[in-house]
């Protein structure tokens, strides 16, 4: 439940806030399950905070301090989060949908079950979060660093992945129908099971990546690099093969 005298004193400003963090600093803040809607919390202090079911849906958290909180169930849908640091955070659950998380970083967070449809995720830092059952259908993840991400049975359809990292990525299961993963990076990467039909994987680098079971029907792999991947049962029905050189053949010198 969360402390009342908390929330009188978030509601003073933010300035007057990170102060009270600042000469305060063993105490954790417990927000939890409050409406702060629409509120300007921009450059907050919220680290190690009790924010879990809490509905801050269009607030303005950008540049906020969200270290460690617990956002588990929290309502972020619409809600403006550039550039905040949200490292080992919780989000399982939590729902973020159209939210804008440009250059956010989210390394080592729990994003279990989250909703992230149509979020912007430009550039955000999610190695080796956990993204296990997300939605990041038709989510913006251009040149985002997922490095050793937890991608299990995400649903990714029509998820933009332009350039992004996924080097060492799970993917087992996931749902990548009409995704573009163009130009990304998934050396390494286990897709497994994974249904990429009529997704674009053209030029991406898919070096020693597993891709056993995978539906890439009707899939757009031109010059996409498959050296050393595992490909047993993949599917390739109607797939633009054009220029990539296979798991089975070194690049031409």
């Amino acid at each position: 439940m969360a402390n009342r005298q908390h929330l009188d004193l978030l509601k003073q400003g933010v300035t007057s806030w990170n102060e009270w963090r600042r000469e305060n600093p063993d105490t954790s803040p417990d927000l939890s399950e409050l409406d702060l809607q629409g509120l300007d919390l921009e450059g907050v202090n919220l680290g190690e905070a009790d924010l879990h079911g809490t509905n801050l849906s269009e607030a303005n958290l950008s540049g906020a301090n969200l270290i460690a909180s617990d956002l588990s169930r929290a309502d972020l849908s619409d809600a403006t989060i550039i550039g905040a640091n949200l490292v080992v955070a919780k989000l399982s659950r939590a729902i973020l949908k159209k939210a804008v998380l440009l250059e956010a970083c989210l390394i080592m967070a729990n994003l279990s079950g989250a909703n992230l449809s149509e979020a912007d995720l430009r550039r955000a830092y999610l190695s080796r979060a956990n993204l296990r059952g997300i939605d990041l259908s038709k989510a913006i993840l251009c040149k985002a660093y997922l490095r050793n991400a937890r991608l299990r049975g995400a649903d990714l359809t029509q998820a933009d992945l332009n350039e992004a990292d996924l080097y060492e990525a799970d993917l087992s299961g996931a749902t990548l129908i009409l995704a573009n993963l163009s130009s990304a990076r998934l050396s390494r990467a286990v897709l497994n099971g994974a249904d990429l039909r009529r997704a674009i994987v053209c030029e991406a680098c898919l070096h020693e990546a597993k891709l056993n079971g995978v539906d890439m029907w009707h899939a757009d792999l031109s010059g996409a690099d498959l050296l050393d991947a595992v490909l047993n049962e993949t599917k390739l029905d109607g797939a633009n093969l054009k220029g990539m050189i296979p798991s089975c053949e070194r690049p031409r010198v």
